[in-house]
């Protein structure tokens, strides 16, 4: 009876080891995939073979014209400082509303053998709605006008 109740603990301590481990190595491998890194057009194209095996975020702006929606899919190109990426943007849901020609985009996906992005996630901002007003559109004024004259 003494060597039942001795064999209890160790049973209880394997199995608590084995849980802790596999919860251990699922979150440094969920944490992993889950990473992105985020490159300018110019960091992507001068990585070499490790812009292949990472998960990226590249930021750009839509290329006039270049846009290609198909479903939920587009193609597209970005351009920053003169420098040009195709996208293939594949994802659950359809491009946002703001993208469109010469919106800000960001692509979060991978780099591809071929040389194009293929993106799981599409985010896009208007340019012109967050430009800065013309300096004729707001109304000059200053002290002298608002205050009333001294003498």
């Amino acid at each position: 009876m003494a060597n039942a109740s001795h064999k209890n603990p160790i049973k209880f301590i394997v199995a608590t080891l084995i849980i802790v481990a596999t919860i251990a190595y699922l979150s440094f491998t969920g944490g992993r995939d889950n990473k992105s890194y985020y490159v300018t057009i110019g960091e992507l194209q001068g990585m070499g073979n490790k812009a292949y095996v990472r998960h990226l975020r590249v930021a750009g702006n839509v290329a006039p014209g270049s846009i290609h929606r198909v479903g939920t899919s587009a193609t597209f190109d970005l351009l920053e400082q003169g420098r040009k990426l195709s996208v293939i943007y594949q994802g659950s849901e359809p491009p946002p509303d703001t993208f469109k020609d010469d919106a800000q985009a960001l692509a979060v996906g991978t780099y591809g053998h071929d040389g194009v992005f293929h993106a799981t996630q599409l985010q896009a901002k208007c340019a012109s709605k967050y430009a800065p007003a013309p300096a004729s559109a707001t109304p000059a004024t200053t002290a002298a006008a608002t205050l009333p004259a001294t003498r």
